[in-house]
């Protein structure tokens, strides 16, 4: 019989990466303080590519110690420069994200880690590199505007799906890893506990 699939997140972005691939998973939100263990990272000068790493085994974790099957922990964190860029908390945020980001190249370190009877079994790290277009400030507020308060969900302030396409002129990376879930390893390790057909 095939484990449970479990997807420690809320993130209803990679619930959809998810089933749109034919992966049935049950999502339950682990409930870390994120705030908190950044905190504690950047304290330890911890590398932002290591920050999303931890925090992906903690979510992980974190639910892998009370429920059975195995336990998918994904964290992403922007890194520009080796600063780390969380989620903006208002709109203005986001306009001083984009102007950070306009015309220089970011790196989404995306990890993700698999917890089974609570221990970390696989984990992967994806670092895909776009490159966003110098912005003037009327297309910001343009930008800003019509796409409004799911900027504040993403790091970046932009969401490749929708109209922040219209921001970059190159990407080096695989699609889903910059949605935030790096499917395609995922899928392989699947293959290889036969929770998905090979």
């Amino acid at each position: 019989m095939s484990p449970r699939i479990i997807l420690a997140s809320g993130s209803q972005s990679r619930r959809a990466v998810l089933t749109a691939a034919g992966v049935e998973a049950e999502t339950i939100k682990p409930n870390v303080d994120e705030d908190a263990a950044k905190a504690a990272f950047r304290a330890e000068n911890m590398s932002v590519r290591d920050q999303a790493m931890k925090l992906a085994e903690m979510k992980s974790m974190k639910v892998s110690m009370r429920e059975n099957g195995l336990i998918i922990g994904c964290d992403q964190m922007l890194s520009l420069e080796n600063e780390a860029f969380d989620k903006p908390v208002d709109l203005e945020g986001a306009r001083d994200h984009l102007r950070k980001l306009s015309g220089k190249t970011h790196t989404l370190e995306t990890g993700i880690v698999i917890s089974e009877n609570g221990e970390p079994v696989w984990r992967y790290l994806a670092r895909p590199k776009l490159t966003m277009r110098v912005l003037s400030e009327d297309f910001i507020e343009d930008y800003v505007e019509k796409v409004g308060a799911p900027l504040l969900s993403t790091v970046g302030a932009y969401q490749l799906e929708g109209l922040g396409a219209q921001l970059f002129t190159r990407i080096e990376g695989d699609y889903f890893s910059i949605l935030g879930l790096p499917l395609l390893p995922l899928l392989d390790y699947l293959r290889v506990r036969k929770v998905v057909p090979s």
